[in-house]
């Protein structure tokens, strides 16, 4: 009886200490008031930003924006060598961002190469300047609300227009024909992938690159149809083939670094207010039309 006895006490001690909570370790799920669970530490729901902290807090209090740009891709991004200033479209947009966070821009010297990689390391907080968004690059750098729509065009000399027909890809892609592109960016990436019976021909300064089209060099450049427009606005000697149809879809936007959801976010905000109260659309009149 007394052995009974004991081995149901032990069935009822079991039970009742199955039955009871677990204690929460600091590696479990805390469950907030509303049902939700939240984690524990102190990364929140906007990503991590490691030692860096979000920009949208450090840059007002630096007072300094830093922007990486080519300076060679107008209608976005110049660079003049005499004085060492910087204008275009997302050179405005630039500055203007940088006033909107109690900042000044500070416009950091970078390539097509690079570009990304100067922000992802954090050499700068933002890289603008007609930066085409592209799966390799956004696996280094985050992009945001695009602020055009654009696609690769031919250009060429007017006084030729005739010799390449529709401007259609066959059309370029022949014998004696020279495709001319700047070295580190999409343009090369689109020729090499389409341009397999006309010659290639790198050069390495995209401020001149279009001279040697007029000069007779070069035969054609595919670029953005952005980019085509003004030039053929600043160079009569030269004409956009089919800009409104270009041969291929991409959207420009803005590099931030990857993982500071807040700062891009911010981004996000003012070019969407840029957009929409006329503010992006006045820079580009005054560049390409």
């Amino acid at each position: 009886m007394k052995r009974a006895a004991a081995l149901s006490a032990l069935v009822c001690l079991l039970a009742v200490t199955a039955a009871a909570p677990a204690a929460p370790s600091s590696h479990d799920e805390a469950r907030r008031p509303d049902g939700r669970q939240g984690t524990h530490g102190t990364h929140g729901t906007h990503g991590t930003h490691g030692t860096h902290g979000t920009l949208l807090d450090s840059v007002p209090k630096k007072g300094v924006l830093k922007v990486c740009t080519t300076g060679d891709y107008a209608p976005f991004t110049k660079l003049d060598p005499a004085d060492g200033t910087y204008s275009g479209i997302d050179i405005d947009m630039a500055r203007d961002l940088a006033k909107s966070l109690d900042a000044k821009p500070k416009f950091v010297a970078t390539t097509w190469a690079n570009l990304t990689k100067d922000v992802a390391s954090r050499r700068c907080d933002i890289g603008v300047g007609g930066v085409s968004i592209t799966l390799p690059r956004a696996r280094q750098v985050s992009f945001g609300e695009p602020t055009r729509e654009d696609g690769k065009t031919p250009v060429v000399r007017c006084a030729d227009k005739g010799e390449f027909g529709a401007g259609a890809l066959a059309d370029i892609d022949k014998p004696g024909t020279t495709v001319i592109v700047n070295p580190g960016g999409t343009n090369e990436e689109f020729a090499r992938a389409h341009i397999k019976k006309a010659t290639i021909k790198l050069h390495p300064e995209n401020t001149t690159i279009f001279q040697e089209i007029i000069d007779g060099r070069a035969d054609v450049m595919m670029t953005d149809a952005s980019e085509t427009l003004y030039q053929s606005k600043i160079h009569p000697e030269l004409c956009s083939l089919h800009p409104d149809k270009p041969f291929t879809f991409s959207e420009k936007a803005y590099a931030t670094p990857r993982g500071d959801d807040e700062f891009k976010e911010y981004v996000d905000q003012f070019v969407h207010l840029a957009k929409h109260d006329g503010t992006y659309a006045k820079y580009e009149a005054e560049w390409m039309k």
